[in-house]
């Protein structure tokens, strides 16, 4: 009998082609890390690779003399699985921001700890920070490190009930990709009224002192910067 394409093989190749064209444009544009963590940023070439090596073997066996149709469920799942490439490659490169910290869980309740030696020395980190209440030694540590100069980069946030001369800085952090991720802020004080906007990038140096579970940091300088190459922390 003669060969045919069969529709349901040749839509399935496309999808799977559709995702391969997805991770090869994020690695070619180095968006990935907008989307996945240093640690899990190899999956964006390894996915290329594999998903261009499956769309062409599934086309390649597409041509069969039992074509099958796509049937209205088939069409239906495939459009969804189309979905978010869609939505990657079509909208504007942009990180998480200041509306989607609103609606994250603090880093109080983050899965993963700082040591307390880690803690107790070297310049002080959103991670350090973060993570400290996670156990009685990370606390005391931080404690200790109250007056000591720290310098850090994040999301001016301002939130409705935010004094004028206060802002609270934020910063992401993605164990695996940015559906885990969870929210590390300073509430920073001492800063001139009108000198930022929601939602700009900036870097505060000044002095840290935690009160209690908050963390405060009396701003001695506040420099708007450009949105780093990677936007999100990630534990080590």
């Amino acid at each position: 009998m003669k060969k045919t394409w069969s529709p349901a093989g040749v839509a399935t190749g496309l999808m799977m082609a559709s995702w391969a064209a997805m991770f090869w444009f994020l690695m070619i544009s180095g968006r990935s890390l907008l989307y996945v963590s240093t640690r899990t940023r190899w999956v964006v070439p390894t996915g290329a690779v594999i998903l261009t090596g499956a769309a062409l073997g599934r086309l390649w066996s597409s041509r069969t003399t039992s074509p099958e149709p796509v049937r209205r469920k088939e069409a239906w799942i495939l459009g969804l699985m189309v979905l978010p490439i869609i939505t990657v490659m079509a909208l504007p490169p942009a990180s998480l921001g200041t509306y989607a910290a609103s609606r994250r869980s603090s880093f109080l309740r983050a899965g993963f700890s700082t040591s307390a030696a880690d803690i107790s020395s070297g310049p002080l980190t959103l991670i350090d920070l973060a993570s400290s209440p996670a156990t009685a030694l990370s606390q005391k540590a931080l404690q200790q490190r109250a007056g000591d100069q720290v310098s850090f980069v994040g999301i001016a946030t301002i939130y409705p009930d935010t004094s004028a001369d206060e802002f609270y800085l934020t910063r992401f952090v993605i164990t695996c990709c940015v559906a885990d991720a969870t929210v590390a802020q300073v509430h920073v004080v001492d800063v001139t009224p009108g000198q930022v906007k929601n939602g700009d990038w900036v870097q505060v140096d000044g002095t840290f002192y935690p009160l209690g579970s908050e963390m405060i940091v009396d701003a001695q300088r506040v420099t708007h910067v450009a949105q780093p190459h990677n936007p999100y922390l990630t534990p080590g």
